[in-house]
């Protein structure tokens, strides 16, 4: 398995370049990560948050530490973004993601993504809105391929997501998703698809199960977040705690399917009132499962 980190554990926590890649290389012992939103807002002024992204980027590549993309993280999801009810908001959603193109650029990380967004709840029961809404979101999507293959970017990412009023949250919505937009973007938009997320068996019933993913859209998925969980909730827990998922189902399921090229990025959210100390042994506990099986 090819394993990288998500950087949400360290939200609020473990703040500036040097800092962060010290605690990700001495002490949890990766050399790739993901770069989350969380930690530099796209909307802050561009000068500014260019040079505290710029910082981290610096540092990380000093302690020999790649950034293979930069995601939405807690702050971003808040939001509906590409789906929203109205126009400004939807317009607001993609600016959101111009901005975080543009950091991204800037840190020089060729990957940039994020969930497409939410439907209000009155426009979630209207099909018709709801497809209104989905063909703009479209054409916003191919115009920021555009921007982001100007700045550098290779590849743009659409994560699905566990809630019936999101889109893409099924697999086949996911393909659908990835079949309008298959040779319209100037640059691939692919999936990074959430184990705790496609797990879900109240929405998703017997396909709630990643070989139902991979052999629906799995062609389309450029990368994984790995977290543990129940089934009930998007629980993002540790696998220190017992769950639905465990190291050896991620083996062996990267293994049959012979994954190789795909990263299995740890997405791992925890309270915010729980101590650092213990944030990071519950990390290290974790990573140690993970190399056990890799």
């Amino acid at each position: 398995m090819k394993l990288g980190l998500n950087l949400s554990f360290a939200i609020k926590r473990w703040i500036g370049g040097e800092n962060m890649a010290r605690i990700i290389s001495e002490e949890l012992g990766y050399d790739r990560v993901q770069f989350t939103w969380d930690l530099v807002d796209p909307s802050w002024p561009a000068d500014t948050r260019d040079r505290i992204a710029g910082d981290y980027a610096q540092s990380f590549r000093k302690a020999g530490i790649a950034i293979e993309s930069s995601f939405g993280g807690l702050a971003s999801y808040t939001y509906n973004h590409f789906l929203a009810p109205t126009r400004d908001l939807r317009d607001l959603g993609k600016l959101h993601l111009r901005n975080a193109i543009d950091m991204t650029a800037a840190m020089e990380v060729k990957a940039a993504g994020m969930p497409l967004g939410s439907y209000s709840a009155a426009d979630a029961l209207d099909r018709q809105r709801r497809e209104e809404i989905y063909r703009e979101a479209l054409e916003a999507i191919v115009e920021l391929s555009r921007h982001a293959k100007s700045r550098g970017l290779e590849t743009l990412l659409i994560e699905p997501v566990p809630l019936s009023t999101e889109f893409p949250s099924s697999a086949e919505d996911a393909l659908r998703l990835m079949r309008d937009l298959d040779g319209a973007t100037d640059i691939p938009v692919r999936l990074l698809v959430d184990w705790g997320h496609a797990m879900f068996p109240a929405l998703f019933g017997d396909d709630a199960n990643m070989d139902h993913w991979q052999k629906t859209c799995g062609e389309f998925i450029h990368s994984y977040h790995i977290q543990q969980t129940d089934g009930l909730l998007d629980r993002h827990w540790n696998f220190t705690r017992k769950g639905i998922v465990t190291p050896e189902l991620l083996a062996e399921f990267w293994n049959r399917h012979g994954l190789t090229d795909q990263t299995y990025f740890l997405e791992i959210i925890y309270p915010f009132e729980q101590p650092d100390d213990e944030v990071l042994s519950d990390m290290k506990n974790a990573t140690r499962l993970l190399r056990a099986v890799q």
